[in-house]
């Protein structure tokens, strides 16, 4: 695969991503959406469908990582670190297109949302946002080694998972079974570990679209939490890192 086919396919497969994740979490949530009030079991598929979606997408093109982690733990797998930055790179401005993508189909949701007095009264402006959670993720209770930690163990999940496939050899990544059995393992993920800090589970996901979120003219959209922010970056890269290690001992 040459660089350029990493970079591209890895910028459309992550913007899918977030654009059909990201749309889950706008059309349960948002005022003015058919699927308000939609729930849990809604969010958790919406993001396993998105996997299956993305990877089935960009699979030819770069082997469909989508994830820095997932790109940690194949490059410790393998010894293969030259591309790691081609795919850092594209997956980042892939969160962030994804995102803005959200924002310009949910647009008049967003508007109606943030402009009703209810609304408003839910959540304070001066902290995270009442939209925030549609762009990245956050903690139900504010502990930093547990949120830490539970970003490591879903990740570490989703790695191994990925790794014990098979299907990243010869450089073709996650195949279309794989692309099946990820999924499945995103909603798994999501039902039994989600519930603590929303399940980032990669650092792009939760990056880019708060880098988009802060940017974005939203009114009265409130803080994007960048207090927060370190925990669903690192925990996942360190998750990542231990799945490979892991694999490396139990499997390789």
């Amino acid at each position: 695969m040459s660089s350029s086919d990493i970079f591209l396919g890895e910028t459309i497969g992550t913007a899918v991503l977030i654009l059909l994740g990201g749309g889950v979490c706008a059309a349960v949530t948002l005022k003015s959406s058919k699927a308000r009030g939609a729930g849990w079991l809604a969010i958790t598929f919406g993001w396993g469908f998105a996997v299956m979606t993305a990877v089935y997408m960009t699979a030819s093109l770069s082997g469909a990582h989508l994830n820095p982690a997932v790109t940690v733990g194949i490059a410790i797998k393998d010894g293969a670190w030259g591309d790691v930055p081609v795919y850092f790179a594209g997956q980042l401005l892939g969160a962030m297109i994804g995102a803005a993508l959200v924002w310009v189909a949910y647009y008049g949701q967003f508007r109606a949302h943030l402009t009703d007095p209810e609304t408003l009264g839910e959540t304070p402006i001066e902290g995270p946002g009442p939209v925030l959670g549609i762009f990245s993720t956050g903690p139900e209770i504010r502990n930093t080694w547990q949120n830490l930690a539970t970003e490591v163990i879903g990740t570490v999940v989703l790695v191994l998972a990925v790794l014990t496939q098979g299907l990243n050899d010869s450089g073709k990544g996650l195949g279309t079974l794989g692309a099946l059995i990820t999924a499945f393992v995103v909603v798994s993920i999501g039902l039994s570990l989600g519930g603590p800090t929303g399940y980032a589970i990669n650092p792009a996901r939760d990056l880019g679209p708060r880098i988009v979120h802060a940017l974005l003219p939203l009114p009265n959209k409130g803080g994007s939490d960048w207090g927060y922010a370190w925990i669903p970056v690192a925990g996942p890269l360190i998750g990542g890192a231990l799945a490979a290690g892991i694999y490396t001992i139990a499997f390789a």
